[in-house]
């Protein structure tokens, strides 16, 4: 008869045996062969926040950006107290920034050759919504963003959708963990009827669509992230990306679909990748979907940077999260 401590090891080594093909590391990002010349960006709260900055920094190659509950490019310029109230609960002392204000911020950047020319902007379009239950980033702040597009856009570009019952959240139909319509709580992704919000960007943003498919059979793939984002990006180390079946032969386009604060793999584990709608709209669009992560820090929350917690240059195309993503994109891009 074994001793009690080996039969103890024997079992521990059993589990580790077991355990190991999940906890083994992830794989690099794989070269695609992707059209990122028509690249589309998206994304919930800090996510749209991120999408705007990202569609100003790269509009030579972004084509589009969905933006739910997010705000302006630069709204917050690099104060987190104006984050806080201008940009997410703006009043009569902190109202959201002038159009013109930050059109000055958008042409000296250009100018200095930190972004690209707005000019390309004109070319691209805009999906926007507001839930008349979210109490975290008010409708004013949405209304901002879409009064910095009219600058650059013509009005039809630019969608607008209100939806009065919804939360602070991604709205998606088929999630599984999908919480009510007003709900405002983790893992901040609601069902509200039969609204279907990756379905409506997409098709705004790629102008039309093939019909979702019934399920998303191609690979869900977690990757290497810290190869692309140093440790100031606070970024996670494992992303993900979704490659619809046929998308390794190249030739497909690509979305990033930015999370929001508190949503991220690191709290939410992979609800958010899985199941916030985008996927089956992918598989039958020929739609590469990147799904970058940020890390889970007390100072970030999760959150992506909109309002300069990781660098000065948070909104220019040198940022420490928009190069990380940007050269995510390339490899994407990449031949296999």
């Amino acid at each position: 008869m074994p001793s009690s401590a080996t039969h103890t090891l024997f079992l521990l080594a059993f589990s580790l045996c077991l355990v190991a093909p999940y906890a083994r590391a992830a794989d690099p990002l794989p070269p695609l062969g992707a059209e990122s010349g028509n690249l589309t960006v998206s994304g919930l709260s800090s996510g749209g926040f991120m999408a705007v900055q990202f569609h100003v920094a790269h509009s030579a190659r972004v084509r589009g950006a969905g933006v739910l509950a997010g705000g302006p490019y630069y709204c917050a310029r690099g104060s987190l107290v104006r984050a806080m109230s201008s940009c997410m609960s703006p009043n009569f002392f902190m109202s959201p920034p002038k159009p013109a204000t930050l059109r000055e911020e958008v042409e000296k950047q250009a100018a200095a050759r930190h972004i690209d020319a707005p000019a390309n902007l004109s070319g691209s379009r805009v999906w926007l919504l507001s839930g008349g239950e979210d109490h975290l980033v008010k409708s004013e702040v949405v209304e901002a963003a879409r009064a910095f597009y009219l600058q650059w856009l013509p009005e039809a570009a630019i969608v607008y959708e209100r939806l009065p019952d919804a939360g602070h959240a991604m709205i998606a139909p088929r999630a599984k963990d999908a919480n009510t319509c007003a709900s405002t709580e983790p893992p901040y992704i609601n069902r509200c009827g039969d609204f279907d919000a990756p379905g409506h960007l997409l098709a705004h943003l790629l102008g039309g669509l093939q019909a979702k498919a019934a399920t998303a059979d191609g690979e869900l793939l977690a990757f290497r992230q810290s190869e692309f984002a140093g440790p100031e990006a606070n970024m996670a180390d494992t992303a993900y990306i979704y490659v619809p079946t046929g998308c390794r032969a190249g030739g497909c386009l690509i979305h990033v679909a930015f999370h929001g604060c508190r949503q991220n793999a690191g709290i939410v584990g992979e609800t958010y990748v899985r199941e916030a709608g985008y996927n089956p709209w992918a598989e039958s669009n020929r739609l590469i979907v990147l799904y970058p992560q940020t890390a889970t820090a007390k100072e970030s929350n999760g959150c992506w940077d909109w309002w300069g917690y990781t660098a000065s240059d948070y909104h220019l195309q040198s940022a420490p999260q928009i190069a990380a993503v940007w050269r995510m994109v390339e490899r994407l891009a990449a031949k296999p």
